[in-house]
């Protein structure tokens, strides 16, 4: 998949896509039934499949006050629409300017240029300014400059609709497992390893201290998890939380990489949980949370062989 940080300058690669438009945040099932169907009338009319996103979302831009934690960085949302099978992405930096464009001058500046085929959007699509570009408009735009405009309806899982906001608050909730079911893959964070406290390493139990790029942390608590190091998977043990035991006072993910050995130091690691084992809790002693540390492990370990 090949990046675009403009249509303008796809349009210079690419004539008569198929494309949808959106956020795109966490790429969950709502979201991956868009693309699917992308991909499949683009195959089926031989032409090449397009994802218009923004960076930032528009909300940190307009109402940063407003705007709520992203469930995927930029990276990884595109990581996760290329492994889909998207031929070709946009990234359009999302300004003020961007936002103050009437509905009219952001279809003939951002979607004429790449003549598209077919355009298809979510349910609750909408652009331009404060959001005043209905999906009737796109269509009423469609038919002036030649291209149809189809809607895909709300994706639910069980009673309710899959959406963005509800697997935020999964995942705040601790929840990781059901954020995973409705994300259509494990809930993951990213980072860089950075020096920590070294107490894990003291106590027997070495921690990675991952400096998070994801905005969205799930509640505190001890993980099962997986962890990707150079592009191999180690099962974990996550802690995200203060280390109350030891007085801590800052927020911190940490990392025990079960049987790993080796410096990370710098280096960029993946971890995608698989379920909350427990919440975070002060222990009377360094023997009790070192006991209770090695059943977290013993518990993650058989879970995460359960899952293979």
């Amino acid at each position: 998949m090949k990046i675009f940080k403009t249509s303008k300058a796809l349009a210079r690669a690419v004539k008569g896509p198929v494309l949808t438009l959106g956020n795109f945040d966490g790429v969950h099932l709502g979201h991956r039934k868009i693309i699917k169907k992308v991909m499949e009338r683009a195959k089926k009319l031989s032409r090449p499949s397009v994802v218009y996103t923004f960076e930032p979302h528009p909300l940190k831009v307009i109402a940063p006050h407003k705007s709520p934690d992203m469930i995927v960085d930029t990276r990884t949302k595109a990581d996760l629409v290329e492994a889909l099978g998207i031929d070709f992405m946009v990234i359009a930096e999302f300004t003020k300017e961007f936002a103050s464009k009437h509905p009219r001058a952001f279809v003939e500046e951002e979607i004429v240029p790449l003549k598209p085929q077919e355009v298809w959007v979510g349910h609750d699509f909408s652009f331009g300014k404060a959001k005043s570009g209905t999906v009737d408009y796109l269509r009423a735009l469609g038919e002036e400059f030649g291209f149809s405009v189809h809607v895909i309806p709300a994706y639910k899982r069980g009673a309710s609709v899959v959406s963005s906001s509800r697997i935020r608050k999964l995942v705040a909730e601790g929840s990781v497992s059901e954020a995973s079911r409705l994300l259509g893959g494990n809930f993951l964070i990213s980072g860089k390893v950075v020096k920590g406290r070294s107490i894990g390493k003291e106590i027997g139990f070495p921690t990675a201290n991952l400096s998070a790029t994801t905005e969205l942390m799930p509640l505190d608590g001890v993980y099962a998890a997986w962890a990707f190091v150079a592009g191999r998977r180690h099962g974990a043990v996550v802690n995200i939380g203060v280390a109350p035991t030891f007085g801590g006072d800052k927020r911190r993910v940490e990392v025990h990489i079960l049987g790993f050995k080796g410096n990370i130091y710098g280096r960029k690691i993946e971890v995608e949980f698989l379920r909350r084992l427990r919440g975070e809790k002060a222990f009377k002693s360094k023997e009790a949370l070192i006991k209770q540390i090695r059943k977290d492990a013993e518990r993650a370990a058989r879970m995460l062989a359960a899952a293979i």
